[in-house]
């Protein structure tokens, strides 16, 4: 097997058993090896492929798929794919079967516990990721974060912040 392949399926694999909140929690970390440490992708690329990945139907793990591709083509999209779904897939099923049996238990409850704010923690932690490689202007790290208190205090529709910032990027401002 081609050694970036291989390399690509035991990091994508070992991160779907930690995918609490999805591929999208996982963001930093992927950010990590892919950039920082193997340098599959620049920084640039892996912002427009987390972009791509969240504006197109479908779910986030398209992201993975994305970069598997720009790494190693088709069979790259469906290892780094596969990778990132099957092990938390044989995961979750495993444990699911154990979940429910042990519903009223006082530990299943405390694991509950622990791990949303686990899951808050890795999206939050993926927001200032993102934020810190997209927003290269004070205008967009302002839109950012208006669009963020906006969003946490109000019913404001948020499609309305994102038409502002396409806007200010088609204008050539952010």
């Amino acid at each position: 097997m081609n050694p970036v392949l291989l390399a690509l399926v035991i990091h994508f694999g070992l991160l779907s058993l930690l995918a609490f909140g999805g591929a999208g929690a996982l963001t930093p970390e992927i950010h990590r090896v892919v950039v920082e440490q193997q340098g599959w992708l620049t920084e640039r690329q892996f912002v427009d492929y987390f972009a791509i990945a969240q504006a197109a139907p479908g779910p986030n793990v398209l992201f993975i798929t994305l970069i598997g591709w720009h790494v190693a083509g088709v069979v790259g999209a469906l290892a780094a794919t596969l990778a990132m779904c099957l092990p938390g897939a044989a995961f979750t099923w495993v444990i699911a079967g154990l979940w429910q049996r042990f519903r009223d238990h006082p530990l299943r409850q405390r694991i509950q516990q622990g791990i949303a704010p686990l899951t808050v923690g890795l999206v939050c932690c993926t927001a200032w990721v993102m934020i810190r490689l997209a927003d290269h202007h004070w205008l967009a790290g302002g839109l950012t974060l208006a669009a963020a208190l906006v969003s946490w205090r109000t019913r404001f529709n948020p499609l309305w912040l994102l038409a502002a910032g396409a806007v200010l990027g088609a204008a050539g401002y952010v």
